[in-house]
């Protein structure tokens, strides 16, 4: 990427909140990390703690929903001030609305924090409870994704995906989080949000 391009990216990056890369990974490279990712599945995911782990259904691993954590076990929504962080997500499989793709609130990072509670979505989840605005469906721009496509977004960004209805296609992706040398963990809040998401995951029995 020469540096016309990078200005470029940048500024897409400031005006909308996020950028979309496709092509990202490819060939050997990608090959390699989908081979990584079902060695980590395998040999891994069972010796973590329960609470790093989320399935749809604990009886039934082919309901794994989401992996926190991968870095510390081999090779929470954050709670950082000021709110100074990229989130990276990087396909591993062709996703489009069958199987729930990402959509953003174009612009939406620039409009201040909104109102959150538990989504009820599995995991660590939280949802904007007043979200549906005019506003919002207005700006909502869905993205669908090759293999090796890579999406970034400002850690205010709205975002979302759908459920995946598919009953033959999963959703692999990884997520990387880079925050903000401003940034800094608001390790009180974390603790508060980290208890709330077990609590809902006991009284559900999934974990």
């Amino acid at each position: 990427m020469n540096e016309k391009e990078k200005h470029e990216l940048k500024a897409d990056f400031e005006r909308d909140g996020y950028v979309f890369i496709p092509g990202f990974l490819k060939g050997d490279t990608l090959r390699e990390l989908l081979s990584n990712i079902d060695r980590y599945l395998e040999t891994i995911v069972s010796k973590m703690p329960r609470e790093k782990v989320y399935y749809e259904d604990i009886n039934r691993p082919g309901t794994l929903k989401q992996v926190l954590g991968l870095h510390i076990y081999d090779k929470y929504y954050f709670k950082i001030k000021p709110c100074e962080a990229v989130t990276m997500w990087l396909a591993l499989e062709e996703v489009d609305e069958e199987n729930g793709c990402v959509r953003y609130v174009k612009g939406s990072h620039q409009r201040g924090m909104r109102p959150h509670g538990l989504s009820g979505t599995l995991g660590f989840s939280q949802g904007i409870t007043n979200y549906g605005t005019n506003e919002d469906k207005a700006n909502e721009t869905t993205f669908h994704a090759q293999a090796g496509d890579l999406l970034i977004h400002h850690a205010m960004m709205i975002h979302l995906a759908g459920a995946n209805t598919s009953t033959t296609r999963t959703r692999k992706a990884i997520g990387m989080i880079y925050y903000s040398q401003n940034a800094k963990v608001d390790h009180e809040a974390k603790a508060v949000h980290q208890h709330k998401v077990t609590e809902n995951l006991k009284s559900t029995g999934r974990i």
